[in-house]
């Protein structure tokens, strides 16, 4: 075990998984967010509340006094998937929480999305005769900018 995996180990309060991380070392800060496993990921809040690695800080902008002395703005980092998300709207921890759950499990839904395959097909009769028209009528414009030939 490294100094960092002792200094994180340290920092952290353990009730059956990572719920809270105190004092993100420098270490901390420059982990990789590239994802460990590939989609699809768990998106029910229980499978996630054991998943993620949540950070508290002090939130900044309006609010005073009161945000300015309560770790109430939240990190949770997903890594399974390498996603942070940060909620610091509310003054209260527990409505960031919830918020950046919400967050999290939209942006895994996104990343869970698999677009459906193109099916290529040939372009109708009717399309094909408008493009030709088009390619028509922009070819005599072209005929008509030429300089005239003088005899």
């Amino acid at each position: 075990m490294n100094i960092y995996e002792v200094h994180l180990l340290e920092a952290c309060y353990f009730y059956g998984h990572f719920y809270a991380v105190k004092n993100v070392t420098e270490e901390r800060s420059k982990m990789r967010r590239s994802p460990l496993k590939p989609p699809p990921y768990a998106i029910d809040r229980s499978t996630l509340a054991r998943e993620v690695i949540i950070d508290t800080f002090r939130a900044s902008g309006p609010g005073g006094q009161h945000v300015n002395k309560t770790n109430s703005g939240l990190r949770i980092t997903h890594p399974p998937s390498g996603v942070v998300v940060i909620a610091q709207d509310s003054p209260s921890q527990f409505r960031n929480r919830e918020t950046a759950f919400q967050r999290l499990e939209i942006r895994l839904r996104a990343l869970n999305h698999i677009p459906k395959k193109r099916v290529a097909t040939k372009p109708t009769a009717g399309s094909r005769e408008r493009r030709l028209t088009e390619k028509r009528h922009q070819a005599n414009n072209k005929t008509r900018r030429r300089k005239v030939e003088e005899e």
